[in-house]
């Protein structure tokens, strides 16, 4: 007797009576909320948006790393691949060099943005209300886009001799597909049912555009933005290569020439900073906008939901 007691007592001190899954856990008393598991602290950072910016700078890290140990172990010559800290030390000590290339670049590249934005918008409006308009404006969009951009900067200097403009026109060209298709995407991308409660409700078709499809489409016109805005660089320095008297796209091709690799890694670097920095103003510019749109983001992209 002694000793079916005792066993039973070992039971309950090992977790071995019943319970749950055999464990002898104890269930919650009722009205009492269950205690979530805590999940680990890595797992946390990673659904936060401080890793959206610790991650990439990391991997940044190990890249210029691994860049400046192979420089500096003498396996190429300076003038293939200059250092890292060299090509850093350049475009600071020519900071005034590079700032005044930069000035004619980034006008450019502004300007032509704005332009493909303005003559995007109402082609991709005049695309979702008219299907005649869509029919035979798509296939025109098609073309333009497949054709090289290169083999067309020639001719904006044949067409408009040098300067700003035909750097202007070659930015938008190559800004204007991405933008105008998230744009049209966008738009057509409303509820229906919301569409005909508020034409139900007696509103004009403007008035049901700018209270359902603007607001709808707003998430897809920042991702075109977004593409194209980064494209905008390329379509900047494109054009210079091809004919400028100024810009960065000059700078570099003109230390290409000179085999100054220095020179052209400090003036792709400049690129970069200028086009991430413009893509960042973009991201933010989205987050005024639309409050709210990216909540969650970390939850669904890891599954968690």
């Amino acid at each position: 007797m002694s000793g079916t007691v005792r066993s039973k007592h070992a039971r309950k001190g090992t977790g071995q009576g019943p319970g749950p899954e055999g464990g002898g856990a104890t269930p919650p008393a009722p009205g009492r909320p269950a205690v979530r598991a805590r999940r680990p602290a890595g797992k946390r950072f990673l659904e936060s948006r401080a890793a959206d910016w610790v991650l990439p700078l990391i991997l940044v890290a190990i890249i210029v790393a691994v860049w400046q140990a192979v420089c500096s172990s003498g396996a190429v010559e300076e003038y293939v691949l200059p250092a890292p800290g060299d090509v850093v030390r350049k475009m600071f000590g020519d900071f005034g060099t590079f700032a005044d290339q930069s000035v004619p670049t980034i006008v450019a590249i502004f300007a032509g943005f704005a332009l493909a934005v303005v003559v995007a918008l109402p082609i991709a409006v005049a695309m979702v209300y008219s299907g005649v308009a869509r029919r035979a404006i798509y296939p025109l969009l098609i073309i333009a886009q497949v054709v090289p951009k290169v083999a067309i900067a020639p001719l904006f200097i044949i067409w408009f001799g040098f300067g700003q403009l035909p750097k202007v026109l070659m930015v938008a060209l190559i800004c204007f597909f991405p933008v105008v298709i998230d744009s049209l995407v966008g738009f057509r991308a409303a509820r229906p049912e919301s569409l005909m409660l508020v034409r139900s409700m007696g509103a004009s078709r403007w008035q049901a555009f700018w209270k359902i499809r603007w607001p709808w489409a707003l998430p897809s016109i920042f991702a075109g933005v977004k593409v194209g805005i980064t494209l905008a660089v390329v379509g900047a320095v494109v054009a210079e290569f091809v004919g400028a008297d100024k810009g960065l796209g000059v700078l570099l091709i003109t230390a290409r020439g000179d085999m100054d690799s220095l020179t052209v890694f400090a003036s792709i670097a400049w690129l970069t900073v200028i086009g991430f920095v413009l893509f960042v103003l973009v991201e933010v510019l989205e987050r005024v906008l639309l409050p709210g749109k990216r909540g969650g983001r970390s939850h669904e992209a890891s599954g968690s939901l």
